[in-house]
């Protein structure tokens, strides 16, 4: 990708100072965000706790300052909790676009896939048209699938309130409706010839193993543990290095 080339350009010491900072946008929800365990307020809502220094983009630049030191990588943080694509199109010009990135990674389905089925080619389409934008205004773009939700009630959640939420996960994960999203993503970044870091496919590889995806989950629902993060990290370390 160019971003790997404006990297090393900036890295070099002989152009440092002519080189523009390499900027790199992240667009998405609640997992971009840096969210993980859920407690219940003194307002008694649902809260998150935050922590961006365990997101997954913080570890991607924690990986690039190691390999290039001197590039001093710009990293821009749009994610919010509990957003779409709806959400993600609407806030695209103001979180994102306004910041000129090099390379925007784009990261939507969890919060999507509540619209059920019929709401695939909602979401198709405006997938559609977030990468259009962002290829229009000369971004590079990689579409990043989340991770799984949870495929069972851990009983470890305590408050009814997140049993009700994971028991609406867990359907849309089991019953294919998940599945039906990331195909549909895959579908809407090959139209724009779009690289594709595909956590989704190694979380059901993961899976399909044996191993426990929903005790991955720092939340049981849908935010994956501090550690899993790595994995987003290093998938999109191996796609910036690895697409054409």
């Amino acid at each position: 990708m160019k971003i790997i080339n404006k990297i090393v350009a900036r890295a070099d010491g002989s152009t440092l100072s002519k080189v523009k900072l390499p900027t790199i946008a992240f667009l998405g929800d609640s997992v971009t965000q840096g969210c993980f365990e859920l407690y219940r307020s003194l307002e008694n809502c649902a809260d998150t706790v935050f922590d961006q220094s365990s997101a997954y983009h913080t570890y991607l630049k924690q990986m690039l300052n190691h390999i290039y030191p001197k590039a001093a990588v710009t990293i821009v943080n749009a994610g919010i909790s509990g957003d779409n694509t709806t959400g993600g199109l609407s806030r695209l010009e103001r979180d994102v676009l306004s910041q000129n990135p090099d390379l925007t990674v784009v990261c939507f389905g969890l919060n999507d896939s509540n619209w059920g089925m019929n709401g695939v080619e909602k979401y198709k389409n405006n997938l559609r048209e977030i990468f259009k934008k962002l290829l229009d205004a000369g971004s590079e773009v990689i579409f990043m699938t989340p991770n799984m939700m949870n495929t069972r009630v851990s009983y470890l959640i305590k408050e009814q309130m997140f049993i009700n939420v994971a028991q609406g996960a867990m359907k849309h994960q089991n019953e294919g409706v998940m599945d039906a999203y990331m195909d549909a993503a895959r579908d809407a970044a090959k139209e724009f010839s779009i690289p594709v870091c595909d956590v989704y496919a190694k979380w059901q590889k993961m899976a399909s193993y044996g191993t426990d995806t929903t005790a991955l989950l720092s939340n049981y629902i849908n935010h994956p543990t501090r550690q899993m993060n790595w994995l987003f990290a290093h998938s999109l370390l191996e796609t910036m290095f690895e697409a054409e």
